[in-house]
């Protein structure tokens, strides 16, 4: 008699398959489409990205999307919303009221800087909502919500360092922190315009390393006592 075949065990779901099963795990599905969704937007902006290109990025159908999320905009916000729950969640994971002033503004700094590096999505993300004049995250509260207290948390240090000597009065909190992110922002941001310009490699390991150097100097000598 012939050899009849074993049946597999390992049998492969078709698409139609695989994707029922993602459906069954509605909090994966929707991280899947996300990042699928910051991948897109991070790489063609808003108005570039199309619904059929991040399916296709996240390996689910067009209509899966829908059901998770009622419009592109709203994808959008979403993927917004989780960019800066990333870097804020991060920032409060640096205890920086536990530190020096000193210290606390060169951790901020650094942290900053080598967050725009390790995630060069978020600058892209942040361009294009600028593109649309942030019209997405002025109707989040989580966005709100996210920036309370962060103000005081730059002002908290500032008053720290005044008090031991290693700051000046009167520094505005919010200019601080607004020369400190576009230091590092507008640095890279910029940095293929910028090597034609200046005629080196903006990321370099060397460049890199002297940029940092020159911001921390650089807001240093904002804070310093006259």
């Amino acid at each position: 008699m012939p050899d009849v075949a074993a049946p597999e065990n390992n049998t492969k779901l078709d698409a139609p398959a695989r994707q029922q099963k993602r459906h069954r795990n509605p909090e994966k599905t929707q991280a899947m489409i996300l990042a699928a969704a910051k991948k897109v937007f991070a790489r063609v902006g808003l108005g570039g990205a199309r619904i059929e290109a991040i399916a296709e990025e996240a390996g689910v159908n067009k209509r899966m999307i829908y059901e998770y999320f009622e419009s592109k905009d709203q994808l959008f916000l979403r993927v917004l919303e989780a960019a800066w729950t990333d870097i804020r969640t991060a920032e409060a994971k640096l205890n920086l009221d536990s530190l020096p002033p000193v210290d606390a503004i060169r951790t901020l700094l650094t942290f900053t800087w080598d967050y725009y590096l390790k995630n060069p999505e978020f600058i892209s993300l942040v361009n294009s909502e600028n593109l649309h004049r942030a019209r997405h995250i002025k109707e989040s509260e989580l966005f709100t919500q996210l920036h309370t207290g962060f103000v005081g948390m730059v002002e908290r240090i500032l008053n720290r360092g005044v008090a031991s000597g290693d700051f000046r009065p009167g520094v505005d909190p919010r200019q601080l922190h607004l020369t400190l992110a576009a230091i590092g922002f507008y640095y890279l941001n910029n940095r293929f315009t910028g090597e034609v310009i200046f005629g080196f490699d903006f990321t370099s390991k060397e460049a890199l390393k002297a940029r940092l150097e020159f911001n921390i100097e650089t807001i240093m000598g904002i804070l310093r006592p006259v």
